[in-house]
Parts: structure tokens; sequence; C-alpha cells
């Protein structure tokens, strides 16, 4: 089973910057499309930002697109996102997720625990 452990959230100001980090266990990380998404209270979860497998390509929310970015180091098995320009409505718990091979369902299979972000006004 993989494992995903984010961190790097915290307290912000509108305006400001963080970066996320989330790290997976197992051999074959090379091998995972990861995604990034977000759940405030009260709402369901969305999707944020995905790359595939080798990190040539990259998906985002039309919400975020232009202020955030996600990135991976397979050497590290670790996905990042950089988040800049934040915004109060970017409040949430962050969670980083996993689509193993084969890849057939769109779906993600892991998730790590989450860390909130909370960007004030």
């Amino acid at each position: 089973q993989v494992q995903l452990v984010e961190s790097g959230g915290g307290l912000v100001q509108a305006g400001g910057s963080l970066r996320l980090s989330c790290a997976a266990s197992g051999r074959t990380f090379s091998t995972y499309n990861m995604a990034w998404s977000r759940q405030a209270p009260g709402k369901k979860r969305e999707f944020v930002a995905a790359i595939n497998y080798s990190g040539g390509s990259t998906y985002y929310a039309d919400s975020v697109k232009g202020r955030f970015t996600i990135s991976r180091d397979n050497a590290k098995n670790a996905v990042y996102l950089q988040m800049n320009s934040l915004k109060p409505e970017d409040t949430a718990v962050y969670y980083c997720a996993a689509d193993l091979p084969p890849y057939s369902d769109l779906e993600y299979d892991y998730w790590g625990q989450g860390t909130q972000v909370t960007v004030s006004s």
C-alpha cells in the first residue's frame, strides 16, 4: 500500500505563498500519476491540480490556474504544490493523491492525511 504524507500547510495572508510537499512511499513512484485536491468544511472535495507520472503533463482547476504550480521529483518520491497569490477561498485541507497503474478508471487510489491551509484576508 502506498502511503502519502503531506506537509507545508499553515496560515498565510491573502496574496502570500505556500509550498506544499507530499512524500510518497514505494519503489515505483515514477509510475504514479499524482494530484492535489482540497476540501473545506461543509463542502465536497475538489480537484486542484494533477501531474502525470513523468511530470510532462499537468492539469489545473480553473480556480487555481496561473497561481498554483504542481511539480514532482521522482528521485525524492515527492510531489509539490507551489501556491502563490493565495486567496481566502483557497482555505481548505489539501490532500495528496496517487493513481497507480493501470490508470483505467481515472480515479486516485491512495490519499494522504491532509494538511491545513488557511488564508486570511
